[in-house]
């Protein structure tokens, strides 16, 4: 193990170290009937069971644990469609931080709610009409709110990486670790924590193939953006990869594969009506990427279903296609 992969490793035993008694450990699921599809050993860590219904509390709670006693008084803000927000919001109210949560006006009823509920104050802004980060970083200059991005900051990727560590440290060694990509934090987390216990597993990311920035920049070596992709999956519609997470996933992901609408409502169906588990269409991209023989699986292969938080209407319009 290089240093700096010893370095940053280290970062995600710590940030473990700081989630103990805050976050779920949550289940890891299998699936004999997902096992028969694939030809292969499927293991699922499940984070829609994680506090908030997404794998973004331990991000959130690693990074807002670690600001000095004067940031928290100041304020914390930062900006988020849903998940970050919500995880933001609920780490605020345990650790008494004012929270403050840029928002597009068309996310998710359901996570709009949820972190309106957990006590966040949250600033409505039109995504045709201007960025999340313009909005945020005015605001923090004018208001000295300390800032915690939703993916781009080594202590979220150190927090999102526990994920993986748990995996492994419960299941030892996988010959494959299948991981959702947004803009990236999870990934290169995921890939780091992969590199430390277990260097011969094969890390895959998984993006839409409406929204493949990640793809296009992985494959190219060179920063794409893609500008408010229409996907299902509300979670990966970050403009691209960030300035700390692309050279991670460059170094540290063995793959990116694609995969469609349908194949991502597909897996949303199986994972409902097979294995009855709620995951969001952004949580559920591994399953697709494996149901639509996006990638070759064998032997031992893990799968992270990064969250569960999906609207009642959206849940309802997936499952009636069938």
């Amino acid at each position: 193990m290089s240093d700096g992969l010893v370095i940053v490793f280290n970062e995600i035993k710590a940030a473990k170290d700081r989630l103990k008694n805050q976050a779920n450990v949550t289940p890891i699921m299998t699936s004999r009937t997902l096992d028969r599809l694939v030809s292969a050993r499927i293991y699922l860590k499940c984070e829609n069971f994680q506090r908030t219904g997404a794998f973004k509390f331990r991000g959130a709670f690693n990074a807002v644990s670690q600001l000095s006693p004067e940031q928290k008084s100041r304020g914390v803000l930062t900006y988020s469609s849903g998940n970050h927000a919500q995880a933001m919001a609920l780490v605020g109210r345990l650790l008494n931080v004012e929270t403050y949560v840029v928002m597009p006006e068309n996310a998710p009823i359901t996570k709009r709610e949820a972190t309106r509920q957990y006590g966040a104050n949250i600033i409505y802004y039109d995504p045709q009409v201007t960025s999340r980060e313009k909005i945020a970083f005015e605001l923090a200059k004018e208001r000295g709110y300390a800032v915690v991005p939703p993916y781009d900051d080594e202590k979220i990727i150190a927090g999102q990486g526990t994920a993986a560590l748990e995996m492994f440290e419960e299941l030892s060694a996988l010959d494959m670790l299948i991981v959702p990509c947004g803009g990236g934090g999870l990934l290169s987390g995921s890939a780091i924590a992969a590199r430390g216990i277990s260097p011969s597993c094969r890390v895959v990311g998984v993006e839409p193939e409406l929204a493949n920035d990640a793809t296009l920049s992985f494959r190219s070596g060179i920063l794409h953006t893609v500008s408010n992709p229409p996907t299902i999956a509300d979670g990966t519609r970050t403009p691209s990869l960030g300035k700390i997470t692309f050279p991670l996933v460059l170094h540290y992901v063995d793959a990116m594969v694609t995969v469609s609408e349908n194949e991502i409502k597909e897996a949303v169906r199986f994972l409902f009506y097979r294995m009855k588990l709620v995951v969001e269409p952004s949580g559920a991209l591994g399953i697709a990427a494996l149901l639509g023989k996006k990638l070759e699986a064998k032997g031992r292969v893990g799968v992270i279903i990064s969250g569960g938080n999906i609207d009642a209407s959206t849940m309802s319009s997936i499952l009636s296609e069938r």
